[in-house]
This record gives C-alpha cells, sequence and structure tokens, in this order.
C-alpha cells in the first residue's frame, strides 16, 4: 500500500477531471498525497537542498550533539534496565522555523535568499492545492483562503516553513523521529529527503511508509482543513522514525489561518435535517489562536479531545 502520486500538470489539460478525483480521493482517504510536475522549478529545488544541507553542518550540527535528546539517549544506552526503554517526550530532530518575520540563519551563503524564493513558490502552489480543494468539496473559489485570513484582510493567514534534520542515530528503537501527532493547520507541503525515509502514516491501522520521490511535494491535510470540510477530509496521524544512517531532510510548509480567524465547518457543507433545519455539524466554532493554545499542550495526544475542549470555549 502507497499514498497516492498525482500529476499536478494535468490539472491544465484533458486529464483535468481525473486529476480532481485523485486529489480528492488523496484527501478523503489518505489524508496524504505526492506532488509531482508541481511547477516548482527542479533547480530552485536542488538550490534549497545545497542550502539547507550546508547551514545544518554550519551552523546546527554541533549543538545538536549537545542537545537534550542526545544526552539522554546516551544516558539511556549507557544505563543497565534499557531492555524495553525509550526516551519519551522528545524528538530525534533538529529544527528551526522560518517565517517573514523572525530570525533567520545568517552564516550560509545564499541560504536567506534561497528560501525566501522557495517559500514564495510554496505559498503559491499551497493556494492553488486549495483552490483544488474549494472545487472538490462544491465551496466557491477561494473560500478556505479566505476562511484562513477571517479578520485580518487577505494577507494574514499564517505561512511558517520548518526545516528539519533527522541525523544518523546510534540506537533508533530507543528514540522517535517526531512522534506521532496529527497537524493543528491548514494545508502542509513538504519537501522531503530524496534518498534517506522514515516518514510514515497511520492508514487503516497500520503505519505506511512515504516513500521518498525526488523532488515532489508531499501534501497533507491538517486539523483544520478537517474541520472546514466537516470531517470529509482527515487530518491523519503520521511520525518520523530515526534510522540508523543518512542526515534526513524535511522541510515543511505550513498554511495555517490567521490566529484571530474563526474556523467552523463551511455552510455549504452542514447538513439541514428536519423541518427544523437543525445543523448537523461534527466540530465546533473555534478561534484559530484559542485552538493552538490547546495543540501546544496536547500536539501528541489525539485530536477529538482538542475539539471538545474548544468547543467548552
Amino acid at each position: 500500500m502507497t499514498i497516492p502520486v498525482i500529476d499536478f500538470s494535468k490539472l491544465d489539460g484533458e486529464e483535468r477531471a481525473q486529476t480532481l478525483a485523485q486529489i480528492s480521493k488523496g484527501c478523503e482517504e489518505w489524508g496524504f498525497f505526492q506532488l509531482v510536475n508541481h511547477g516548482i522549478p527542479v533547480e530552485l529545488l536542488e538550490r534549497v537542498k545545497k542550502v539547507c544541507a550546508e547551514c545544518f553542518k554550519l551552523e546546527r550540527e554541533e549543538a545538536f550533539k549537545n542537545s537534550t535528546p542526545v544526552k539522554l539517549l546516551n544516558e539511556l544506552a549507557e544505563s543497565k534496565k534499557n531492555g524495553n526503554s525509550k526516551v519519551e517526550n522528545v524528538d530525534w530532530e533538529d529544527v528551526f522555523l522560518l517565517t517573514d518575520d523572525n530570525e533567520w540563519p545568517s552564516n550560509t551563503p545564499q541560504f536567506r535568499e534561497t528560501m525566501k524564493e522557495y517559500r514564495s513558490e510554496l505559498k503559491k502552489l499551497a493556494e492553488s492545492v486549495m483552490e483544488v480543494m474549494d472545487e472538490n468539496l462544491g465551496l466557491q473559489k477561494g473560500s478556505i483562503k479566505k476562511a484562513f485570513n477571517e479578520g485580518e484582510g487577505d494577507n494574514n493567514a499564517f505561512f511558517g516553513t520548518k526545516v528539519s534534520h533527522y541525523p544518523p542515530c546510534p540506537h533508533p528503537e530507543m528514540v522517535n523521529g517526531l512522534r506521532a501527532h496529527t497537524d493543528a493547520g491548514g494545508v502542509i507541503l513538504l519537501f522531503q529527503d530524496d534518498q534517506v525515509d522514515g516518514l510514515q502514516i497511520l492508514k487503516d491501522g497500520e503505519w505506511i511508509d512515504v516513500s521518498p520521490l525526488p523532488n515532489a511535494i508531499v501534501i497533507n491535510t491538517g486539523d483544520q482543513i478537517e474541520v472546514l470540510s466537516n470531517g470529509k477530509y482527515k487530518s491523519v496521524w503520521h511520525r518520523v522514525m530515526s534510522k540508523p544512517d543518512g542526515n534526513r531532510r524535511s522541510i515543511a510548509s505550513f498554511y495555517n489561518p490567521s490566529l484571530k480567524a474563526t474556523i467552523a465547518p463551511a455552510p455549504e457543507l452542514v447538513e439541514m435535517k428536519d423541518k427544523k433545519e437543525m445543523e448537523i455539524t461534527n466540530y465546533p466554532t473555534f478561534v484559530f489562536g484559542d485552538y493552538m493554545n490547546v495543540y501546544n499542550e496536547q500536539k501528541f495526544l489525539p485530536k477529538e479531545p482538542r475539539f471538545q475542549a474548544v468547543r467548552a470555549m
């Protein structure tokens, strides 16, 4: 069983209907799919690989060697009680966030210029994917983007890029690369390593590998897309396994609602029942910032209690 691989360029040709159907199935049945021929120049992607690898070597690697996960793993490995033990509550991950207004790494040549260009391209791709979701869900074009920007004009949804590396791990059975979770936000666009695997999604009770596919962009739907679609699309549990070999690169960009945006199932997707026309919704109406406050405390726990918590606010 493998996650869908979809040729995004075919939306512009005779196979548009089939491609829309493939994306719909990817959102409804998988929550993950890989896009190829997505319009982002290969030359740019190659530069992104280069500057991120150099950034890790120049600015991140030494600090990771002295990080909490490394210290905890070494302590556990050296102890005599390491039968089935596992390091809890940490991930074997070096990670930093890029936004439009935070501090970026400054010692890697061409890092800022390359990643600024990359983020611009990824944001446009995210908005294209959301328009396809609009169409497949029967919503007016731009509905999801409008919901994410609510209350702050047209350009204040949050767009962040998380640059991660998962270095070789001497005891991969003792620590997670990244613990299982669903993503809090909207649409996630992942540029993962060409060679080193490790990403898995939970499908029908089974963990499925998201196999590396050179220069593909992996799309997954976050919790807010699940809410807006009234459960037609699902946010899916996923995790990263630590590996004994290879330094896995993972660059995940998140198109999320503004913290002030009010999120609720799209009215067009809410069934009207009986003569009283009672609305049948599976999800509460909430402010995204309130949801993030709950998520930050419960990221690695089931999502349903998060929805219940914001319903009570």
